[in-house]
């Protein structure tokens, strides 16, 4: 199956009422986890690897050279995406190289300033993406807990969102519904109705950030309100610690990392594919 992209992902879920999972990984193990997962759920969806994934990688070449040969190998569409992308300097250098690495999309992040700077950034990036054929999201509102950088709480607003969208040029946009960055436990309250007037606002599909606190039906409902791409990070990360912490409780000698990460990326692909099968 040949790499994707975010463009022929997302419109292909739209056309069928349904959303693309979009999962973040920090490892490899979580990458080959989100391509297995995919597989087993018969679905595609996006790579994403984040500012803080690159920043504890020490760079973003290994890491998306490696989802790309995933990609490419994989029996289901996999696209990559470089996600909450703040620093102009790397937004470039990753456009700069999004082809040679398979890269078909980012999202560059600045919510948290002032509208006119985050409209006037995200549309400089925005241009420079779309000149090497990437999608660009950008992000109006601000979804909670990303860090501490971003008030929860704070919603977007429709007629807002239609003049960010018009001005920055972006071809996706992550809202602010009520879901929240971060959260361990599935407490969140998504505002369903504000998501099916984001849907009639804007001309573009709709992204949710901080998905892991989301419940499944609410994650579903909200897929019928009009959200296209779903991110998933911190429930790979639940799911994979808890299988790490029982393994090396079960393997008090293990030394060899194999012996308990073969674990750890199988408890993470069966959380991919039901998450999977929920959203896509």
């Amino acid at each position: 199956m040949s790499l994707a992209t975010a463009a022929e992902l997302v419109t292909a879920a739209a056309q069928r009422g349904r959303a693309v999972p979009a999962f973040n990984v920090i490892t490899l193990e979580q990458a080959e986890a989100v391509v297995g997962g995919a597989e087993d759920a018969g679905i595609g969806v996006l790579v994403q690897l984040s500012q803080n994934a690159i920043a504890f990688r020490g760079g973003f070449t290994p890491l998306l050279s490696a989802c790309r040969e995933l990609a490419h190998s994989a029996s289901v569409p996999i696209g990559i995406h470089l996600d909450h992308i703040e620093d102009d300097g790397l937004a470039i250098a990753v456009i700069g190289r999004a082809a040679e690495l398979g890269a078909g999309s980012l999202m560059f992040d600045r919510a948290t300033l002032p509208y006119a700077e985050n409209v006037a950034l995200t549309a400089r990036i925005g241009a420079a993406a779309h000149e090497s054929a990437l999608w660009i999201e950008g992000e109006l509102g601000e979804v909670g807990g990303k860090d501490g950088a971003h008030a929860p709480g704070v919603r977007t607003d429709p007629d807002e969102a239609a003049s960010f969208v018009r001005d920055t040029g972006v071809d996706l946009l992550a809202v602010a519904v009520g879901s929240s960055h971060g959260m361990t436990e599935r407490s969140a309250v998504l505002d369903l109705e504000l998501i099916a007037r984001l849907d009639e606002a804007v001309p573009v599909p709709l992204v949710l950030h901080g998905s892991s606190g989301v419940r499944d039906q609410m994650l579903s409902d909200a897929v019928d309100a009009g959200i296209r791409k779903i991110n998933i990070g911190t429930a790979l990360g639940v799911v994979g610690t808890e299988r790490l912490r029982r393994e090396l409780t079960e393997k008090p000698d293990a030394v060899d990392p194999r012996s308990y990460l073969r674990g750890v990326r199988s408890a993470t692909r069966d959380e991919v594919a039901r998450l999977a099968a929920v959203v896509g």
